[in-house]
């Protein structure tokens, strides 16, 4: 049912948010029932691994012990599980929770049934104590082992943007940008943003997020964009604002959740201690750790080294059809900005005709590009071999000497032009913290594709949340699309 201007009526919206709770009570239903099963299922094959392999330690007489007489005990098992995992919180339903915490959960209340059951063994010494240790962990493989498939297929449903909640911003500001950058680096999380709503309208908008008003048209949005959840993101200042905001949220039936604004920090930025049982607040250092610069320096030089070793046949052969191409050098060199805007020289092959940066001036009318980037999916300037080279990324493997150099890192923001960054706006400049790279978040996450502010979103977000497991994950993020040219021109 719809309103008479065409938007969803209440009644509608009601409906979608009964239609939801019935599919996550279908869902916990399906995960208690296939629990049961595979628990069941870990029993048989912990006795099974007990009496018929007889690992560990040898049966006298495996027909002494009956399965039959295990049955009872197997039921046991299953009913204690379920309510352990249950009170640990297995089925409570998190995004962000990791499924290193799900293993953990599992495999605590696991240990705390067979703990539970081994002691019960003393009492009626009838059952195996070691078929329980086989078992529970059987059992913690097989649930841990399913959670991970299932995390795998649910986060591609949803970067398909299948089952995700509509999510509107409320705040434009450094604290709404991070939510934003947060959302749209983690599209396995299910959250999709149409928006958001900034009483500053002169921020425009920000790539794919939409400034769809001031503060006073959240309800227009709400209902306009079938909303399914708000995030607030405004300064501590605003706090009866805030709470207006989520009563209106209240009585047009969506979630308002409050990000903490801890005076406009991110809070991996906040450092928290006490002093006799009084909070202390403090900001931490976002530099990496000098054992953390090493560790990321030592992978650089590894896959810079590797790469050229396996490559360098390649690079021969690339740099002598250039060559043959068009005439000019095979090797192009273009000044970049590096890590707190340092000047570097970054190596490329040529793809494109002399004099071409100097034709930039006359296609500028034609850039497909935002911000201060400048692309052309058919840029005339580019040679036949060169259109072959970008698609395939290989004209980029110069810039292992670069990282070989310490002036790019192989995972990090894309160095930009001296031109590019004096447009940046203060908050863009925040890329130039680390070194750059040959690949980064944005390039795994859409390349071409993407607008220049959410290239710096992603750029931030992982400038932010930098690990070794972080550049790792993109570097063999990369291979397919390199080898699908998704996004390249």
């Amino acid at each position: 049912m719809t309103a008479p201007n065409g938007k969803p009526a209440p009644d509608a919206r009601a409906a979608r948010r009964a239609s939801g709770e019935i599919g996550r009570m279908r869902a916990l239903l399906f995960s208690l029932l296939l629990d049961a099963l595979l628990i069941n299922a870990a029993f048989v094959l912990g006795y099974y691994v007990r009496y018929r392999l007889q690992l560990f330690r040898p049966v006298l007489d495996a027909n002494a012990a009956p399965y039959s007489d295990y049955i009872p005990f197997q039921l046991g098992y299953m009913v204690m599980l379920l309510i352990f995992m249950a009170a640990d919180g297995v089925y409570h339903r998190r995004r962000q929770g990791s499924w290193f915490d799900e293993l953990y959960r599992i495999a605590n209340a696991t240990t705390t049934v067979v703990v539970i059951l081994i002691a019960f063994t003393f009492i009626i010494l009838l059952y195996s104590r070691l078929l329980l240790l086989e078992a529970g962990v059987i059992t913690i493989a097989l649930l841990s082992g399913y959670r991970l498939i299932w995390r795998q297929i649910d986060g591609a449903r949803r970067r398909r943007g299948l089952g995700v909640d509509r999510v509107l911003v409320v705040g434009a500001g450094d604290l709404g940008r991070a939510v934003m950058r947060n959302l749209v680096a983690r599209p396995e999380l299910g959250y999709r943003v149409v928006g958001f709503v900034d009483d500053d309208l002169s921020k425009g908008d920000l790539g794919r997020f939409k400034a769809l008003g001031g503060l006073e048209s959240i309800g227009r949005v709400v209902k306009g964009e079938r909303v399914d959840e708000v995030i607030i993101t405004l300064p501590w200042t605003y706090h009866r604002t805030i709470m207006g905001l989520v009563r209106s949220c209240e009585s047009l039936g969506v979630r308002a959740r409050v990000v903490p604004d801890v005076f406009q920090l991110s809070l991996n930025h906040v450092d928290m201690d006490e002093l006799g049982g009084i909070p202390l607040m403090g900001v931490k250092d976002t530099r990496l750790p000098r054992l953390a610069q090493l560790a990321k320096r030592a992978l650089d030089i590894g896959v810079a080294l590797l790469a050229l070793a396996v490559t360098t046949p390649i690079l021969l052969v690339v740099a002598g059809l250039i060559r043959l191409d068009s005439p000019g050098p095979a090797l192009f060199r273009q000044q970049r900005v590096g890590r707190a805007g340092r000047l570097f020289n970054i190596y490329k092959f040529r793809t494109m005709r002399l004099g071409a940066e100097a034709e930039v001036a006359a296609l500028k009318d034609q850039n497909e590009s935002s911000g201060p980037l400048f692309k052309m999916k058919a840029d005339p300037r580019v040679t036949g071999l060169g259109r072959f080279l970008r698609r395939a990324s290989i004209d980029e493997l110069p810039q292992f000497f670069n990282v070989l150099r310490g002036e790019m890192s192989v995972v990090g923001p894309r160095p930009g032009l001296p031109s590019e960054v004096a447009e940046y706006q203060p908050w863009h400049r925040q890329r130039l913290e680390v070194l750059p790279g040959l690949t980064g978040l944005w390039q795994v996450s859409g390349r071409s594709e993407l607008t220049f502010d959410e290239m710096c979103l992603l750029d931030i977000y992982y400038i932010e949340n930098w690990s070794l497991a972080l550049d790792i994950t993109i570097m063999l993020r990369t291979i397919p699309r390199i080898l699908l040219a998704n996004g390249a021109y």
